[in-house]
C-alpha cells in the first residue's frame, strides 16, 4: 500500500455509534446495515465490497486486449460515458497522465456541440471507442454510440464495457464489437472504479493494473484487521451531517482536482435522499476563514485545511488513487448506516431524464424545442434578485450548459469564488449534463436548501444526430430544460441565464 500519512479531527461531538460489529457485518455485505433499502435491493449493489478478489482473474485477457489494441495501430482512445462510469477513468488520466506504453485517453460526458466538435477536430483516424454504460440504456452513452458508430462504421473501433444481459450487452453482439467486456452486475455505478470501469481504461493509459489493484488490496486487508480509518471517516461524515455540519468541502492541490469531482458524485448520489445528506463541494478555491460557516467539514488533499474539522492526506504516489477511492467508497456507506438511508440507490436520478424524454419526444414531433418564458438574459442584475434570499445554511449551485474549456473553466470557478465571498455559503460549480448523474440526486432528494443557477448558451455548431431530429444543441437543451423542470416540479427555486452565441465574454461580464 502506498505510503500515506493522514489524520481525521476532530470527532464530532456526539459521535454516534455505527451498527453493532459494522465491520465485520461489512465484510460479510451484510444487507441490514441499511434496513432502509430493501435487502434484495441493497444485497444486489454490494458486488464492490469483495471485487478485488475477483477482478484480478480478467487481467490477463485485458494485457491481451490492450496488445492488440496497439498492435492494430490504433493511437488514442475516446471514452464515452456518464457518471460512474466515466468519473473514474478521468480520474486515472488526470492524476496519472500520458504514461510510457500507453494511449492518450478522453473522456467525453458532455451532449453539448461543442464537445462533439472537439472530438471530431481531433480526428478520429485511429481512435478506439470504449462505450462504457452499466444498465446499457442511459440516454447520453446510447446517443454517443450511436453519432460515432455512424461516422466510423468499424465494429473492429468500439468496445463495449456493461452488465451482462443489458440492452446495449446483446447490441453490442449483434453489431460485432472488437471486445465486450462484462463487469459485475451487483456493483453500482458511482461504486465501480475498481471494476472493469476502472481499469480497462486504466490498463489502456498504461497502469500497471496489478499493482494498482495490490494497493486497494492491502488496504482492504488492513481495513479487516486492524485499521478503521476508513470506517472512522464515514461515521463522523454522518454523525456531523446529522448535527447540521452537512457540508463536505474537497480541497486539493491542482494535480488532484478531478479526484474531487468522483469523490461528489460517490457523496451526493449516494446520501442525498429524502430530505438529507452530505453536500459535497468540489473545485472551490481556498478562501479566507470567515467565509466559511459551520455548516462545513472539509476533506484535504496536499492542502492544509483552512478550519477544523477536517480531514488530511498527504498524497504523493498516483497508486494511492486506489486506496482513495476503496477509502471514500468504505466512508460513504458507513455514513450512509448513521444516516439511516440506503447508500446505494438513487430515486431521483430518473426525474430529469423523464422530463428530457418528453422534451424529446416534442422535438421529434415538431421539429423543435418547445417555446418557453423560463430563461433570461444573463446580467447581474438578474442573477442578484435571484440569490437575494440566500441564508446561513444554504448553498448555491451553478449549472453550467457549456462547451468545457479552459478559458471557461477559469471564469467559473472565479463566479464559484465570487458568490461565495459574497454570500458566505458554499457553492458547487458542475458541467451539465454530467453532475445530473452525480449530484443531481442530490438537488432533487437531499435538504431544500439549493439556489440553482443555470447557465445556457446558443452553440453556433449544428451536428446532426443519425435518426433523430434533435441534434446536438437541441439535445443538451433539453436536458437542461428536463433538469429546470424536475427542481421546479420540487419546489426548488432555479434561474436559467443565457450566456448567448459568446459564453466567455458574457461570462466574463456577470463575473465582473
Amino acid at each position: 500500500m502506498p505510503e500515506q500519512a493522514l489524520y481525521l479531527y476532530p470527532l464530532p461531538d456526539p459521535l454516534i455509534a455505527l451498527p453493532d460489529n459494522f465491520r465485520s457485518r461489512f465484510w460479510q455485505k451484510d444487507p441490514s446495515l441499511w434496513p432502509a433499502g430493501a435487502a434484495a435491493d441493497v444485497a444486489g449493489m454490494l458486488g464492490w465490497v469483495d471485487v478485488l478478489g475477483k477482478v484480478g482473474a480478467q487481467f490477463d485477457d485485458i494485457d491481451a486486449f490492450v496488445e492488440s489494441v496497439i498492435a492494430d495501430g490504433f493511437t488514442k482512445v475516446v471514452l464515452c460515458g456518464m457518471g460512474g462510469s466515466s468519473l473514474a477513468p478521468y480520474v486515472l488520466r488526470e492524476v496519472f497522465g500520458q504514461l510510457p506504453g500507453g494511449l492518450p485517453l478522453t473522456v467525453l460526458d458532455s451532449t453539448h456541440p461543442g464537445s462533439i466538435q472537439a472530438i471530431l477536430d481531433s480526428g478520429i483516424e485511429n481512435t478506439l471507442f470504449i462505450v462504457a454504460s452499466k444498465s446499457g440504456s442511459t440516454a447520453e452513452p446510447t446517443t454517443f454510440d450511436k453519432f460515432f458508430f455512424d461516422r466510423v462504421g468499424n465494429p473492429n473501433a468500439f468496445v463495449a464495457i456493461t452488465d451482462p444481459g443489458s440492452p446495449f450487452h446483446r447490441d453490442a453482439e449483434a453489431r460485432n464489437f472488437r471486445k465486450i467486456f462484462l463487469n459485475y452486475a451487483d456493483i453500482g455505478g458511482r461504486f465501480s472504479a475498481l471494476s472493469l470501469f476502472g481499469l480497462v481504461p486504466a490498463a489502456l493509459l498504461g497502469v500497471d493494473i496489478r499493482k494498482f489493484l495490490q494497493a486497494a488490496q492491502d488496504y482492504a486487508a488492513a481495513l479487516q484487521i486492524d485499521e478503521s480509518d476508513a470506517f472512522d471517516l464515514g461515521q463522523a461524515l454522518g454523525s456531523y451531517a446529522k448535527t447540521g455540519r452537512n457540508k463536505l468541502t474537497i480541497l486539493t492541490d491542482e494535480r488532484l482536482s478531478s479526484f474531487g469531482l468522483w469523490l461528489e458524485q460517490l457523496v451526493a448520489e449516494s446520501t442525498g435522499k429524502f430530505g438529507t445528506g452530505i453536500l459535497p463541494i468540489a473545485g472551490e478555491t481556498v478562501g479566507a476563514p470567515e467565509v466559511y460557516g459551520d455548516d462545513r467539514f472539509f476533506a484535504a488533499y496536499n492542502v492544509l485545511p483552512v478550519a477544523n474539522p477536517s480531514f488530511h492526506v498527504h498524497f504523493e504516489d498516483p497508486y494511492q488513487l486506489a486506496v482513495e477511492f476503496l477509502r471514500w467508497e468504505v466512508a460513504t456507506a458507513a455514513a450512509g448506516a448513521i444516516l439511516e438511508i440506503n447508500p446505494f440507490d438513487q430515486p431521483n436520478v430518473q426525474e430529469s431524464k423523464d422530463v428530457t424524454k418528453r422534451i424529446l419526444a416534442a422535438v421529434e414531433a415538431e421539429g423543435e424545442l418547445p417555446e418557453t418564458d423560463k430563461i433570461y438574459a444573463a446580467s447581474n442584475e438578474k442573477l442578484s434578485e435571484f440569490l437575494g434570499d440566500v441564508a446561513p445554511g444554504d448553498y448555491i449551485c451553478i449549472q453550467a450548459y457549456l462547451h468545457e474549456t479552459p478559458e471557461l473553466d477559469v471564469q467559473l470557478k472565479t463566479l464559484q469564488s465570487n458568490l461565495r465571498d459574497t454570500y458566505k455559503v458554499p457553492v458547487t460549480m458542475g458541467y451539465g449534463p454530467r453532475f445530473l448523474h452525480s449530484t443531481g440526486q442530490f438537488h432533487k432528494g437531499g435538504p431544500n436548501v439549493g439556489h440553482f443557477v443555470q447557465l445556457l448558451d446558443e452553440p453556433q455548431d449544428t451536428i446532426s444526430i443519425p435518426g433523430q431530429r434533435a441534434d446536438w444543441t437541441r439535445f443538451v437543451l433539453a436536458q437542461a430544460r428536463g433538469d429546470y423542470e424536475a427542481l421546479a416540479e420540487k419546489g426548488r427555486r432555479i434561474v436559467a441565464l443565457n450566456l448567448g452565441s459568446e459564453p466567455a465574454q458574457t461570462l466574463q461580464t456577470l463575473i465582473s
